[in-house]
């Protein structure tokens, strides 16, 4: 059973939507909180995400770039916008479909049918994701996790970069120069953003039992010098 997550702020559609998905044996979750779009995604961890653009405060577009930086789910724009340029807006911030409004619903779900095989079943790719080792740490790059033993806690696309960055060249220094240009790929990061992400990625590392491992090199920029607790080191 796939798990479908609906964002739309018409309940009628809303509803309908999600008793067609529910008819096809999948679990279907409509959000109600539209602040909170987001943290209700990392709640129902879902296959796939059907998306509204017009929502009340922040837009679907605005939703589908923060989902986008902790997941590579298939989303599906469901909208009453049918421009091109909505379209393209839609796909450029990162959707994979974009169905206009009104719709068949069997369209729809053939469309989410057809995500479902690609990610996830026949038509899924079969090679191994790309990771970065370092002793029995794991950074999974594809979907944005760290492992330890068997624990994982999700990343943010920046704190993935910035873990990769470190954990490739452990137990040599980084530079913070080497690890902003890392970090810079479609919007501009500062020091002030550099640090919030180091002291992300430490809460990240204390979740797994690993602490003070990233290392502040006062005036060179910042080391990963992961220790066991028997002292050891990987």
């Amino acid at each position: 059973m796939y798990k479908i997550m609906i964002v739309e702020d018409d309940p009628k559609i809303a509803g309908l939507l999600k008793s067609h998905i529910e008819r096809y044996g999948d679990q279907a979750e409509v959000v109600t909180d539209f602040e909170n779009v987001l943290e209700r995604f990392k709640q129902l961890d879902p296959h796939v995400v059907l998306l509204d653009v017009n929502l009340p405060r922040y837009d679907g577009y605005y939703w589908c770039r923060q989902i986008r930086l902790v997941s590579t789910c298939p989303i599906l724009f469901i909208s009453a916008r049918s421009g091109k340029m909505d379209q393209v807006m839609a796909l450029e911030n990162g959707a994979d479909d974009y169905i206009p409004k009104p719709f068949e619903h069997e369209i729809v779900m053939a469309k989410v049918r057809s995500q479902l095989r690609r990610v996830y079943g026949d038509y899924a790719a079969k090679s191994e994701e790309r990771k970065v080792v370092l002793g029995g740490l794991t950074l999974y790059l594809e979907s944005m996790e760290l492992e330890l033993g068997e624990q994982r806690v999700p990343l943010s696309k920046k704190e993935t970069i910035l873990l990769e960055t470190l954990l490739r060249r452990s137990p040599r220094v980084v530079s913070r120069e080497t690890i902003l240009e890392k970090l810079w790929d479609d919007a501009f990061v500062d020091d002030n953003t550099l640090s919030v992400n180091v002291t992300r990625a430490r809460k990240r590392l204390a979740e797994l039992g690993i602490e003070q491992a990233l290392e502040t090199v006062r005036g060179s920029g910042y080391r990963l010098l992961v220790t066991w607790k028997d002292g050891s080191r990987p």
